[in-house]
């Protein structure tokens, strides 16, 4: 008898257990979609809340039109910024951020979204502080503003010498628009020349497209890749649209430095088993001679820098595909096609990006690298131990494809061709060994 009670107990529990987890299973998605929901109308009515903080007093209906007209955007002029920026509040109410905005929109100062990730790829803003903005004295501004008008001039100049603002079929003479970061945001646009700070300011296109530095430091994805996801790739018209209420700028860096960069980068500390790591032992299979003793001993697994030049041009002979990181500056952003409103230099980028930066109104959003950017001892005697590795012959031919870097953005080849080593007869560069 107390058996079969105690079985009877048995199967009632069992049966409240199923149909309690029953109805558990069935109000668990419940309760994430209202907690999902309530997050999300939290932080509309914050930004309507913040909105209605922020607007003026509303005007009798007979100025509207008036103020309308007042308010069609302004005719774009070279080094001047249209708009002022516009920061949207991000809605993330972490403690002791955000404090008012958090009261507005809920009524209570109590951190409601603990779980929030602080490294999460939301941008609070503003970034910096007021008192740890930097930023350039008049005078300084002007003189970077005086040597941004003589840059433009000169691409100008030398565009309409060499025909290179006439439209055709090759890569020189049809708008390129693959590379640009249009931020319609904050009004920026960027076409990203690899190897010309170019790591530096992916960051910061990063951080302006809403991912936080922190998150950006840690993550083990690709900043470019990251980008991508935010920054869709835009056709010449969208390209034009843009920049009629948008500044456009280029970085510009030595064109023989910033190859040497790119192959000291792909080739020499390529990553095991990457696309570059198998290109710099393709172009040893194929243009290293039989290896000498010394060779043997040394068992370099990447290309020399004169093999690497080789290659790359036959390459360009070829008419093949060029990688991104050695193409010419000129072919991958077509300056004399595509207007730019400034033209930084890798040399004085660290004026010329706060110049940049004042004038965009991003100085609280992004920082510039704080370290000289310029041709330091270093750098000039890496130039010195790599390309007195080639020939005269070879150093002419390499600079027959950046010539048109070389001119438009004013640099000099003369300094390369002191230390190049006399032509060797029978010996032609770029072919194979």
């Amino acid at each position: 008898m107390k058996l079969s009670k105690s079985l009877a107990n048995c199967r009632a529990i069992r049966r409240y257990l199923l149909i309690f987890t029953a109805v558990s299973l069935l109000l668990l998605p419940l309760s994430l979609v209202y907690l999902v929901w309530n997050e999300q109308l939290q932080k509309i009515r914050g930004f309507e809340a913040f909105n209605v903080q922020q607007q003026p007093p509303q005007q009798p209906q007979q100025h509207q039109q008036q103020d309308q007209q007042q308010q069609q955007p302004p005719q774009q002029q070279h080094g001047q910024f249209p708009y002022p920026v516009v920061r949207y509040p991000v809605l993330l109410l972490n403690k002791n951020k955000n404090k008012d905005l958090t009261v507005v929109a809920t009524g209570k100062t109590k951190n409601k979204w603990r779980y929030v990730d602080k490294d999460s790829n939301q941008t609070l803003l503003p970034l910096i502080p007021e008192y740890a903005v930097q930023t350039l004295t008049p005078q300084e501004m002007l003189q970077v503003e005086q040597r941004m008008d003589q840059r433009r001039e000169r691409l100008k100049d030398k565009c309409s010498s060499y025909g290179l603002d006439v439209l055709g079929h090759d890569s020189w003479h049809t708008p390129n628009t693959w590379e640009f970061l249009v931020n319609k945001k904050y009004h920026i646009i960027w076409c990203n020349v690899f190897k010309a700070a170019s790591s530096s300011w992916m960051f910061n296109f990063n951080v302006l497209a809403g991912y936080s530095p922190s998150y950006l430091r840690k993550t083990k994805k690709i900043l470019l890749n990251l980008a991508r996801e935010r920054y869709p790739r835009v056709t010449l018209d969208e390209l034009r649209e843009a920049q009629n209420y948008s500044l456009t700028f280029i970085i510009a860096r030595d064109p023989f430095e910033r190859l040497l960069s790119a192959y000291r980068d792909k080739m020499v500390f390529a990553l095991p088993y990457s696309f570059h790591d198998k290109l710099g032992r393709s172009i040893v299979r194929n243009y290293r001679k039989k290896p000498s003793l010394a060779a043997r001993a040394a068992n370099t697994k990447f290309p020399s820098f004169p093999e690497f030049v080789h290659w790359l041009l036959d390459q360009v002979k070829r008419g093949s595909f060029i990688d991104m990181h050695f193409v010419a500056a000129t072919s991958f952003c077509t300056p004399c096609l595509i207007r730019f409103d400034m033209i930084l230099k890798f040399e004085s980028l660290a004026e010329d990006q706060l110049y940049l930066i004042e004038k965009t109104g991003l100085k609280r959003v992004i920082a510039p690298v704080w370290r000289n950017m310029g041709k330091g001892r270093k750098t000039h005697e890496l130039q010195q131990q790599f390309y007195a590795q080639l020939t005269r012959q070879e150093m002419l031919e390499l600079y027959e494809y950046y010539k048109y870097d070389f001119e438009l953005f004013d640099y000099d080849i003369q300094e390369y061709l002191q230390v190049a080593r006399p032509d060797e007869a029978g010996s032609p560069a770029g072919t194979k060994n």
